[in-house]
């Protein structure tokens, strides 16, 4: 009995080309095609004969196995019969193909896709204001990184200053009225605060303000007639109608300095935890036995620079020693505001 060839090798071919599909990912077998991208074609048979199953045109030599996952190879085969790339960061089992751009560059990645860490706005502001004394956070840029910090950049009575050209006159003194007080530290990540207990006074200038707080910096922020001292230290008081007022004394190398040591003393270890001192400390022994000063009219040195801030810069400096120093510039070795245009204020000295 005599069964028509040409519908049989088209069964054949088929589940042929079926099996060969589904066994890939298990068993390497050759290719079953003439080349990249053209199927398999049939030869043309002699005259007067059928086609059979052996006239399926094949490669002359068997096509050796390519080395490594059978996965990988399918993901191959199918991008170059797509015309496509393979996209990256696909899963082991799972056969992910992407476009091609036309210039060969991998498509933009919808907003949210993935799950890399997202990249940060390139405004150049990081999230939150957050600042710092250099790089693309330092002081040149304070005005940029958040709307309220405006007058880091544009304010007409901003501090630091270079105290010169100012005028001598005779100063009401300054009545200060600290004790022995309990006092706790913070690392804040900019500088090292201290946090004295309320009842700390000075009066000047018909105003009472209480003691606030107290932060140092290195170097010192003002300058006299150019001079640079090594460290500062800046004592914050605030009134009753929130009006702040700034004493600073300047730190200058030479002996140790008792009230520093006790603050150096309870340095927590960790930013941002105040650690509670279990002694106290009298802030009247930070101050020079010369309470002349310098006093005009700024602005905090910190964002958002907020002006309006009265100014007394003691003219002479406070010893530190050079071990007091090096404790402090281990943490921060530079956390100064660079200085700003006096811009024609009036500052007055004590002669």
């Amino acid at each position: 009995m005599s069964f028509p060839m040409r519908p049989l090798a088209a069964l054949l071919l088929s589940t042929g080309l079926c099996v060969a599909a589904s066994a890939v990912h298990a068993v390497d077998v050759p290719a079953i095609k003439n080349s990249p991208g053209k199927p398999a074609q049939l030869k043309d048979p002699e005259p007067g004969r059928e086609s059979t199953p052996g006239d399926l045109q094949r490669p002359k030599k068997p096509v050796p196995a390519a080395p490594g996952d059978p996965m990988d190879r399918l993901r191959d085969r199918l991008a170059d019969k797509l015309g496509a790339r393979v996209a990256p960061e696909s899963d082991s089992d799972v056969i992910k193909v992407a476009a091609s751009s036309p210039d060969g560059a991998a498509p933009p990645r919808r907003k949210g896709a993935g799950s890399g860490t997202p990249r940060r706005a390139s405004s150049g502001a990081p999230a939150g204001g957050a600042w710092s004394y250099d790089g693309s956070t330092g002081p040149e840029h304070w005005s940029r990184l958040r709307g309220d910090y405006a007058l880091c950049g544009n304010g007409k009575r901003q501090s630091p200053i270079d105290i010169r050209d100012g005028i001598g006159v005779y100063l009401d003194p300054i009545e200060f009225d600290y004790k022995a007080s309990s006092f706790g530290v913070i690392d804040t990540g900019r500088t090292v605060q201290v946090n004295v207990a309320d009842g700390n006074f000075i009066e000047v200038m018909g105003r009472r303000y209480q003691l606030d707080r107290i932060e140092f910096r290195r170097p010192a922020e003002e300058r006299i007639n150019g001079r640079q001292f090594d460290m500062g230290a800046h004592l914050i008081h605030k009134d009753a109608e929130g009006r702040t007022a700034v004493v600073a004394v300047l730190l200058d190398r030479g002996a140790e300095q008792p009230v520093i040591q006790a603050v150096w003393n309870n340095l927590p270890l960790e930013k941002g935890e105040e650690l509670p001192a279990r002694s106290g400390i009298d802030v009247s022994g930070l101050l020079p036995s010369d309470r002349r000063y310098y006093t005009y009219m700024g602005s905090m040195t910190t964002p958002p620079c907020r002006e309006g801030v009265l100014w007394m810069v003691m003219k002479s400096p406070v010893a530190i020693s050079s071990d007091q120093l090096a404790i402090f510039s281990r943490l921060y070795p530079m956390n100064a505001r660079p200085v700003q245009s006096a811009s024609g204020r009036l500052i007055k000295g004590w002669n």
